[in-house]
């Protein structure tokens, strides 16, 4: 066994022989791998053999292992569930995870509301909906919707919905919409246009056609001939999209097909969905903390985290090699299912062969487009780094830029933004936003003066816990290599005051971008700096202020929408934060409880008939 320290040496000493997890941490406590055993003791202590057995990305984890905890379970089936839980909330370093995971978006089906709703959401919950990808593209998401949308023509407004309003919105004048509002469609005819389109989304058109043929034909009989054409239509939209559909199959079975690409430490999988012997659609997924993993084991990391947020799982995985895992993941999977099997196949020969085949061949042509986009990418931003350098005379290129802005109307709910951009990309995770506290009043100058105050009070403390050996937020934690504020020369002389009061005028360079002309003012120069036009650091520049401009909005808008929230319920006497929550929960909105009748006010626990009448009466005011 190679050396280790005494105090991990007295964990691999006590080191249980049951089943279970195993977490590993290194010197600052940081979460970087995480690994499942059906004997702990067997499997850590393994770890610290001969280092020539191992691995070299398993003898830099080992390298860098300061501490390790485990947690015992009862089966080998709850140790994997546990595992894929830690490296979903942790993505320690060393294990092999997909690439922006929590990020991949959904389309939501709202299934718990009478009438649903279809949207596109980031958050899987057990919340009565029902969920369909995860997908890798949010424009091809929305690019679904907008023909389901024609199809199906499901609503999008938050109204509720009663079927006895005035007049239906400009969506259902445009066929966009079926109107339950104004009651053109009941609550059973609109829940059946829904199932039929989470059907299509399932790729299951045959049951959906033949109903719509059977309903056709029995409005034709009735001489319903307009709603006979609208079936008509819906039918020809969806035969349209089944016919761009390769039929693979006359097994009529589900498949998934997963296929692996790797080069040169990058890894793509590609899967395949197939849905009664049709592909219905491919996405693909790229993998990090690959290097130095044998290809059954990326896919076996991959199935158990894209399995555990899929919509569904199918009656078959169709696979390019043997799982060294594949029985405990069949059992999961059909757990997943509800005790209905899964059945992993490696097919020699065949139709399914060359599926697998044409799944590896579509992963490989994915990964080299991918490099070659990413190598692109990577050139501009050294070059737009390159010559930002240069224009402002830096000794090295700004690796970490900040851009600040103001965002408020007539001083209400003013909201200053923070982006970071490293190595020429946006960080999100470091973003911050301030709410403006001491400023009254549209005063910009005087809002970005606290803005910048307390970031750089926040990298005071940040200095002061670093010497305790706390964490630190690296959000102020980090100085700038340059800090840019949105608004020109006015708002440079702001952000040169704050900088001095700090003692980092000489450290940190700042520069105020004028919005017309797009000109950079520096301290002690009279003319501003012009960038070239099209030049790879003016797009840079234009990217990062078009990025804190967004932000900046964005929580702008959220500020206002609650503060107006509050100011219309809160200032209602009577109603306190309970009262305030059952109302938005019951109604859905502000809307909602203004169009809601006293009789159904009361009855919430706590409204009184007296509560109701004042509760409309202050929301209706002056309308």
């Amino acid at each position: 066994m190679t050396s280790v320290s005494e105090h991990i040496q007295g964990i691999l000493d006590t080191l249980p022989t049951k089943p279970g997890c195993y977490i590993m941490h290194n010197a600052d406590g940081k979460i970087i791998y995480v690994g499942k055993a059906i004997n702990l003791r067997s499997r850590v202590r393994s770890y610290f053999h001969s280092s020539s057995d191992l691995t070299l990305k398993t003898r830099r984890l080992v390298a860098e292992i300061a501490d390790i905890e485990w947690i015992v379970v009862d089966s080998e089936l709850e140790a994997l569930i546990l595992e894929m839980n830690l490296i979903k909330k942790h993505l320690p370093q060393y294990n092999v995870r997909l690439k922006d995971d929590k990020r991949y978006p959904f389309v939501k089906v709202e299934w718990a509301d009478p009438f649903p709703k279809v949207l596109v959401t980031r958050e899987h919950v057990q919340d009565g909906s029902r969920y369909f990808g995860p997908y890798t593209s949010v424009w091809a998401v929305h690019q679904t919707l907008d023909l389901l949308r024609k199809i199906f023509q499901y609503r999008s407004c938050d109204r509720v919905i009663t079927g006895e309003d005035e007049r239906a919105c400009l969506y259902y004048d445009i066929k966009l919409c079926t109107a339950p509002c104004i009651g053109k469609i009941s609550q059973e005819e609109y829940r059946q246009m829904i199932d039929d389109l989470c059907k299509f989304l399932e790729g299951r058109t045959d049951p959906i056609l033949n109903r719509l043929k059977e309903q056709m034909a029995s409005e034709s009989e009735q001489l319903n001939y307009e709603k006979a054409a609208v079936v008509r239509d819906q039918i020809m939209a969806i035969e349209k999209v089944v016919e761009r559909q390769k039929i693979i199959s006359n097994a009529h079975l589900d498949s998934d097909v997963i296929a692996l690409a790797r080069s040169n430490g990058d890894s793509c999988v590609q899967i395949f969905f197939v849905r009664n012997g049709r592909l219905i659609g491919r996405e693909y997924f790229i993998l990090e903390g690959t290097e130095g993993e044998e290809d059954r084991e990326i896919i076996a990391q991959f199935i158990k985290q894209f399995y555990a947020e899929a919509s569904s799982v199918p009656d078959e995985v169709l696979l390019p090699n043997e799982l060294e895992e594949a029985v405990i993941i069949q059992q999961w999977l059909n757990q997943q299912r509800g005790g209905q099997k899964v059945h992993f196949r490696i097919p020699q020969r065949g139709g399914k062969r060359d599926l697998v085949k044409m799944a590896t061949e579509n992963a490989v042509e994915t990964l080299e487009a991918l490099k070659t986009q990413w190598a692109a990418d990577t050139h501009k931003q050294s070059q737009a780094l390159s010559e930002l350098q240069a224009a402002l005379k830096l000794k090295e290129p700004p690796n970490r830029i900040e851009c600040y802005d103001i965002s408020n109307i007539q001083g209400t709910a003013a909201v200053g933004s923070m982006v970071v951009f490293e190595q020429g990309v946006p960080n999100k995770k470091l973003y911050r936003k301030f709410n403006i506290k001491t400023v009254s009043g549209p005063d910009d100058f005087a809002s970005m003066e606290e803005v910048l105050e307390r970031r750089f009070k926040r990298w005071q403390a940040a200095q002061e816990i670093k010497e305790v050996g706390a964490k630190v937020d690296p959000s102020f934690s980090i100085l700038p290599d340059l800090l840019i504020v949105d608004g020109g020369k006015g708002q440079l002389s702001r952000s040169i005051k704050v900088l001095d009061e700090f003692g980092l005028s000489d450290t940190v360079l700042t520069a105020g971008l004028a919005k017309e002309n797009e000109l950079l003012f520096l301290p002690g120069k009279d003319l501003p700096l012009e960038l070239a036009r099209k030049s790879q650091g003016l797009f840079l520049v234009q990217r990062i202020r078009d990025e804190a401009h967004r932000f900046a909005i964005t929580a702008h808008r959220a500020r206002r929408g609650k503060e107006r929230l509050v100011s219309r319920l809160d200032q209602i006497p009577g109603i306190g934060p309970a009262r305030k929550k059952a109302l938005l929960v019951r109604f859905g909105s502000l809307t909602g409880v203004k169009k809601a009748s006293e009789q159904e006010l009361c009855e919430l626990p706590g409204i009184t008939p007296q509560l109701a009448h004042d509760i409309l009466e202050s929301l209706n005011k002056g309308e």
